[in-house]
């Protein structure tokens, strides 16, 4: 396995864990939350906008958004998806841009400079890791 490829597949591996954690670890903290919304029939059970009339807006109803805010709305699952795409592209040798990485490490870095602590920072070394094996795989493209 070259290099590139290898570092590639450490960034998507991380990217997955990380994915993976977030929404397992919520889904563990708020399962009666997540339960909520299965027995209240899936649709509309995160209101997007807030209470009608004058009903002020409740501990439960800011806790039933942030648990979609935290979960399936989150950075979770586009991660994931950012992690299956690298790991299937390295698998064919397809060379991921060094902007990706630019872009992940950049967002994860602001990410975990607000929330600390926080595992963002690792979000960070898969944006390094995808622009380093960008640097490889341009220094063994033949010169024309």
């Amino acid at each position: 396995m070259n290099s590139g490829k290898r570092l590639l597949r450490w960034a998507s591996g991380i990217m997955l864990v990380l994915g993976a954690g977030h929404l397992s670890l919520l889904t563990l903290a708020f399962r009666e939350d997540i339960t909520g919304w299965v027995e209240r029939g899936m649709w509309a059970a995160v209101p997007l906008a807030f209470p009608p009339g004058d009903a002020v807006r409740t501990v439960e109803y800011l806790q039933n958004e942030a648990v979609f805010w935290g979960g399936p709305g989150s950075f979770a699952v586009p991660l994931i998806l950012l992690g299956c795409l690298i790991w299937h592209l390295a698998g064919r040798g397809v060379a991921v841009p060094a902007g990706i990485g630019w872009g992940l490490a950049a967002w994860c870095l602001v990410g975990g400079v607000l929330l600390v602590p926080s595992p963002f920072f690792a979000g960070t070394v898969s944006g390094a890791l995808i622009i380093l094996a960008a640097r490889k795989g341009r220094k063994g493209e033949p010169s024309g």
